[in-house]
């Protein structure tokens, strides 16, 4: 086995180190591994309970009346989520689009939308409109506040009370850490919020942005009293299969106002043709929790990589889980280029290729990203990206299978001690 992570361009010493590593990590994978199992359960069940056949693998074109396989697919995630309805479709376009649906569905003029975990995922700035954009919640006369977490990651109880008045009509909890350092909010942690919120206002909607986070505990934010969760289907529940789309689940009436807006009032789930994608989606799926097990230990072996080189890691090495995304704070920004150098390098496609920093739309400075995937821009599949700014974090995930994952970890160190940012000699 060393021989052949040598030819496949790992010096001995990181070989080495990485595999003393992996042997202080079984009891962690076990219980990565025990998830994995009671979620695999979990769709089968689901699948099984609305009767999933062979029927609902057809297509369908036009305006995509009576797609049986997307309305069972819709009542399976329902099913996992244990919500009164789903939106899952391949015209939703990314997480982002996700998110954007949901809000702009449940949200009017003179609404005010409220973040209690801080400041939102990049791409969400324009579409509230803290960064002025074109067709903005802000644009439609929706307002927005946020109470920044206290400095030790905990929730601001009292400013969070001080925050919600008449206007409130939606609280966004962004459960992963997008582009900070903050912690990933564990489904536990989020409850707590949602019934603090709820104890102030009973009928504001929660809705929890659950990208990365699906499958990584036993429940799901749904569980705990949100009214909407919002992900992406090239991330964990897609399985690395589906080839794009994105799902609503939550209350029956915040989800049908969701699909008004994205087919048109009136129309809502009835049309959508499903154009070849359902049986992606569904194997996708069921394929999910073992992917994001394969997924989590790579963050974790990642973690601890790190952690023991000196480099600060969110989470640490000992931490729980509660989503894909492994940071690791550089302090440089080529210590972020050669990472990312790296996991493009472990690649299966396009291992050739040199990623490079630029100015990508809808972020505030140049983003590198790594993502050598059968599906482009697909964070479930082994991917890293970064900002170039301080502190010079970059975010790691995915992998598909464990072996790919670690394989991309040994990489990103390997080019970290080609470029001279770690020492040798730290290795042994």
């Amino acid at each position: 086995m060393k021989d052949m992570y040598q030819n496949a361009g790992i010096m001995p010493e990181v070989y080495n180190f990485c595999d003393n590593i992996v042997k202080n990590l079984e009891e962690r994978f076990k219980a990565v591994d025990e998830v994995a199992e009671y979620n695999q359960m979990k769709v089968v069940m689901a699948m099984q309970a609305n009767k999933v056949s062979a029927e609902c693998f057809h297509s369908s074109s036009g305006y995509g009346y009576d797609d049986f396989g997307r309305d069972t697919l819709e009542k399976v995630y329902a099913d996992i989520f244990h919500t009164e309805d789903a939106l899952v479709r391949p015209h939703i376009t990314c997480g982002t689009h996700a998110l954007t649906i949901a809000l702009s569905g449940n949200l009017r003029p003179g609404d005010e939308l409220l973040s209690p975990v801080g400041k939102p995922y990049d791409t969400l700035e324009g579409v509230i409109g803290i960064r002025p954009q074109t067709g903005s919640l802000a644009e439609y006369g929706v307002s927005y506040r946020q109470v920044d977490l206290l400095d030790n990651g905990d929730f601001d109880y009292e400013n969070i009370k001080k925050a919600i008045n008449e206007k409130t009509k939606l609280i966004t909890i962004q459960r992963s850490k997008g582009y900070q350092t903050r912690p990933t909010l564990s489904v536990k942690r989020i409850g707590e919020l949602i019934q603090f919120v709820k104890s102030i206002k009973p009928d504001v909607i929660c809705m929890v942005d659950n990208c990365y986070g699906e499958f990584v505990e036993r429940i799901e934010p749904t569980d705990v009293g949100a009214d909407m969760c919002v992900g992406s289907l090239i991330k964990n529940p897609g399985g690395g299969l589906a080839p794009i789309g994105g799902y609503i689940v939550g209350k029956k009436d915040c989800v049908e106002r969701a699909a008004f807006r994205l087919t048109a009032p009136g129309l809502g789930k009835e049309l959508g043709a499903s154009l070849g994608v359902n049986q992606a989606f569904y194997q996708g799926l069921f394929l999910a929790p073992q992917v994001v097990s394969g997924a989590l230990k790579g963050a974790i072996f990642a973690a601890n990589i790190y952690e023991k080189l000196g480099f600060e890691v969110v989470p640490n090495s000992t931490e729980s889980r509660h989503d894909i995304i492994q940071a690791v704070v550089l302090g440089k920004p080529e210590g972020v280029i050669s990472f990312c150098k790296g996991i493009q390098a472990a690649a299966p496609v396009d291992s050739f290729a040199d990623p490079e920093p630029w100015a990508m739309p809808g972020y505030d400075s140049d983003v590198i990203m790594a993502a050598g995937a059968f599906v482009q821009g697909s964070s479930i599949e082994l991917s890293a990206d970064g900002p170039i700014k301080p502190p010079y974090a970059v975010y790691f995930q995915g992998g598909i299978t464990w072996y790919h994952s670690k394989f991309g970890i040994m990489m990103s160190l390997e080019k970290l001690v080609e470029n001279g940012m770690i020492p040798r000699e730290k290795l042994a």
